[in-house]
């Protein structure tokens, strides 16, 4: 399943995938691969993309 809260909210941000990328020390494929829902991230990976976006766990992982 896509995940579009997650690619809004780095929208939001105006932050690139790369961008995003760097902020959670992964590669920009890692966040390509969770945004189209073909990668299921750690919690802790969870936990840092949440803080560069200043989300909630249950703002871009709960359905």
């Amino acid at each position: 399943m896509k995940n579009l809260k997650l690619k809004a909210a780095r929208a939001g941000k105006d932050l690139s995938q790369d961008d995003l990328a760097k902020l959670c020390d992964v590669s920009r494929q890692t966040i390509s691969s969770i945004e189209k829902g073909d990668y299921n991230p750690t919690i802790n990976l969870c936990i840092k993309i949440c803080k560069a976006l200043d989300k909630t766990l249950d703002e871009l992982f709960w359905e």
